[in-house]
């Protein structure tokens, strides 16, 4: 496995300061499991741009330490096309950079510039650009454990959280009236998501219903049922935390019968978060009195004309099941399932977002974009298909998703790649299904059957004639019943 060292990872390396921890922990990752970096031959612009003459002097000394990639492509027409002509010097390095990785010269790149990882949504491979942080996450997933190891979020009341951890300092620099309503949620035993970390708060999500209209620059947002996502917070991005907490708020919404969500932000131009909300539907409408950016979501689908995956992504959890939409029935064994379903256990999806006893629960499996590994020789499966797992064993239908990509491969650098940051497997379960090819899908998991289908129901209904082995296709009606048996919401189904 190849990663590039962006030059402020270099410099982190070779200046006079300490070393971050996270990234001395990666680096011994790396050197325990054969895992190459590289230097850009264009690093050596950025260094040769830096004021501080002695560290660079030091750097230009040791730049030649580290393997270069050779013979660097440059960034062709449409690639500035796509992520915009450089204004600087600087920003010509950053392209060119991107462009290794676009260009397959290493499979993943290293930065904590938060600017090349703006451009790498742009070209679609932010999937493939670590900040120190989410890479040590994905590594020591991928090579030191044998499952993944899953942070604790858990569901608590606001006044058992510590107003003075430093955690709340950003909010209540940017909100003045913070602590007097943080206050006031407490008086009201308000709810809210919590993840710790070394006695610290890492992540929170506190929610509230409102049935008002939103006021914004553009114009009034009528008034509706809709929830809002009061605070969103989150420290530590790489381990997928974001795309849980959203995924909590989701299925409060669906619960609730409430169709639309919302969330206020300071927006600073350099955002984890806008891009990840961007991904799941929120639009922005406009600006409040406060000058924050307003970004609503709706679930229900008012546009039947745009495409499968279009649909999936924009008014999620609804998804599209015309008749010209293929469908599949995915085996899956147990211990895969746990995996990729950690929160289903035979249990309604709502239990999470239950506000009765406090609970927890685990991610990164337990997120919305997951990815599903296979020997299945067929090659049919494609963006915007359905699929439906079966956990053999217990011998029931379980979870629909909606593929985004199908890729197959032999090699396991090319599994790694395709399956991104959304794994759950080990390395060495990746080593041993790339003894033989390897059918990768990529999907969204949009429900867990509210009535989960047994192997004698879906032998009564003609569904299937034996327990599938692999993966198989299914009729349109054979779907009809699965979807009336297993009791999926028809609000968010377009058909």
């Amino acid at each position: 496995m190849k990663v590039l060292f962006d030059t402020n990872i270099l410099i982190y390396l070779e200046d006079f300061s300490e070393i971050p921890v996270d990234l001395q922990e990666l680096l011994k990752i790396f050197k325990k499991n054969g895992v190459s970096t590289y230097a850009h031959p264009s690093s050596m612009i950025d260094i040769e741009n830096d004021k501080d003459e002695e560290r660079k002097k030091v750097m230009l000394s040791k730049f030649n330490s580290y393997p270069c990639i050779e013979n660097a492509p440059k960034p062709d027409a449409a690639f500035i096309n796509f992520i915009g002509t450089p204004k600087s010097s600087n920003d010509r390095v950053d392209s060119e950079i991107l462009y290794a990785l676009y260009r397959n010269c290493v499979d993943f790149l290293l930065t904590e510039d938060k600017e090349i990882i703006k451009l790498a949504s742009k070209v679609k491979l932010k999937d493939r650009v670590f900040t120190i942080e989410s890479a040590l996450g994905y590594f020591e997933n991928l090579y030191e454990k044998k499952y993944p190891k899953h942070p604790q979020i858990r569901k608590e009341l606001v006044y058992s959280l510590d107003i003075a951890d430093h955690f709340f300092d950003s909010l209540k620099n940017e909100y003045p009236e913070f602590t007097e309503w943080f206050k006031k949620i407490s008086r009201e035993q308000r709810p809210c998501y919590v993840y710790r970390e070394n006695g610290g708060i890492k992540a929170l999500l506190i929610l509230k219903v409102e049935d008002g209209s939103i006021e914004t620059n553009q114009g009034l947002v009528p008034a509706n049922k809709r929830l809002k996502i009061c605070t969103f917070k989150v420290e530590r991005f790489g381990l997928k935390m974001g795309e849980l907490l959203l995924k909590i708020s989701f299925e409060f919404c669906i619960k609730n019968n409430i169709d639309e969500a919302y969330l206020t932000h300071f927006t600073d131009g350099e955002d984890y978060l806008t891009d990840l909300i961007a991904d799941f539907g929120f639009r922005k409408v406009g600006k409040n009195k406060r000058g924050e950016e307003v970004y609503l979501k709706k679930f229900i689908c008012d546009d039947a004309n745009l495409t499968p995956l279009q649909i999936s992504k924009t008014y999620y959890p609804s998804y599209k099941d015309s008749k010209g939409i293929r469908k599949f029935i995915i085996p899956i064994l147990p211990k895969f399932h746990d995996r990729l379903f950690p929160d289903y256990a035979g249990r309604k999806q709502s239990r999470i977002t239950d506000f009765g006893d406090m609970t927890e629960f685990s991610i990164p499996g337990n997120t919305i974009k997951k990815a599903y590994l296979s020997h299945s020789p067929i090659r049919k499966i494609r963006e915007g298909d359905i699929v439906i797992f079966y956990r053999s064993q217990d011998k029931q239908l379980t979870a629909l998703g909606v593929v985004e990509n199908a890729i197959a491969t032999s090699k396991i650098e090319d599994i790694i790649i395709a399956i991104e940051k959304r794994s759950v497997y080990s390395m060495k379960d990746l080593e041993e299904m790339a003894k033989k090819p390897v059918l990768c899908i990529l999907f969204m998991h949009h429900f867990y059957l509210e009535n989960p289908i047994n192997y004698k129901n879906l032998k009564k209904e003609s569904i299937i004639s034996s327990g599938p082995q692999s993966i198989i296709e299914i009729s349109p009606e054979k779907y009809t019943k699965i979807k009336e048996l297993g009791g999926l919401d028809e609000r968010f189904i377009v058909d």
